[in-house]
């Protein structure tokens, strides 16, 4: 599987392991010479590759308890928007990585 979402992040480990330990995301792989990593949570994969971040696409990352996991981050530090629900269907956050890339977590209802 082909990641859907890349990300240039400043530091490559910082940016694992903000997504292994805080975003609870499974690394598939990674090269520490080509200084790249890719990643899993659910059906969304993502790929890190070190760089200059740029505004890229968002990930989408279903979660079974939104108001949880916003209230986990923002303990954990980690900068974390309003939950916005629509009526009946639908929870989202947005959730943002130490370069200021956006990860949006959503819950069915």
């Amino acid at each position: 599987m082909v990641p859907t979402v890349w990300y240039h992040v400043r530091d490559l480990d910082e940016g694992r392991r903000f997504y292994r330990e805080l975003l609870e995301f499974e690394e598939l792989s990674v090269d520490f010479e080509e200084r790249w990593s890719t990643l899993r949570r659910g059906e969304m994969e993502i790929g890190l590759a070190e760089g200059e971040p740029t505004d890229t696409g968002v990930a989408h990352v279903d979660v079974s308890d939104l108001k949880h996991e916003a209230d986990r981050l923002r303990e954990a530090g980690v900068e974390v928007g309003i939950v916005l629900e629509l009526t009946g269907e639908m929870r989202l956050l947005d959730v943002y990585d130490p370069d200021g890339n956006r990860v949006q977590l959503a819950q069915e209802l």
